[in-house]
């Protein structure tokens, strides 16, 4: 799949308070898809901490998701694209794999894939959220905080890092066109 990189996955974090908390409270995420295209969106929990969504669901182009958290959630979210499913939900992405399903149910994403992880009611009470490229880089991210009463930023890697990736980290589509940005190429035999 050729993919345009004109988009953006967002995630809105509403009524996240983020540093100043006062009492425990859960949180909506809500997901905005600005690609031009599919993306199946992947959700890992914490350990010990309730699944959301099931572990992933598919985002239309231009389409959002709302997405309930419970107070002392944590885990991480992360965009999976050039994915093919079939009706039991059983399939393969292109990048951001999470075992060949479309509900996760708590697998990670195989790297390449942006990471928007979150924690609610952390050190403090605090809520922390932060885009996390540990995992390479396959989609622009934003995270919007909205509501709350904290001085909160909108962390985001919203510039298409494949642009200018080497082309000894790029990851590639069947096509052959460069999908994704891997840094694990640089684990290897160093």
């Amino acid at each position: 799949m050729a993919v345009a990189w004109s988009c953006l996955l967002l995630v809105l974090l509403v009524w996240l308070s983020c540093i100043d908390r006062t009492g425990a409270a859960g949180a909506t995420f809500t997901f905005v898809n600005s690609c031009g295209f599919t993306v199946w969106v992947g959700v890992q929990s914490n350990g010990g901490i309730a699944l959301l969504a099931g572990g992933g669901f598919e985002l239309a182009a231009g389409s959002k998701n709302a997405v309930s958290a419970p107070a002392g959630w944590g885990g991480r979210f992360w965009g999976r694209t050039g994915c093919n499913f079939d009706s039991s939900g059983q399939g393969k992405c292109e990048t951001g794999d999470c075992g060949g399903v479309l509900k996760c149910g708590g697998t990670g994403g195989a790297p390449p894939a942006s990471l928007a992880e979150i924690t609610l009611d952390g050190a403090n009470g605090d809520d922390f959220y932060d885009i996390s490229l540990v995992d390479g880089y396959n989609l622009p991210l934003e995270m919007t905080p909205s509501g709350g009463t904290g001085v909160c930023g909108s962390p985001g890697c919203t510039y298409n890092l494949n642009d200018n990736c080497p082309q000894v980290l790029q990851v590639r589509s069947v096509q052959g066109s460069s999908i994704s940005f891997s840094y694990s190429f640089l684990c290897v035999e160093l």
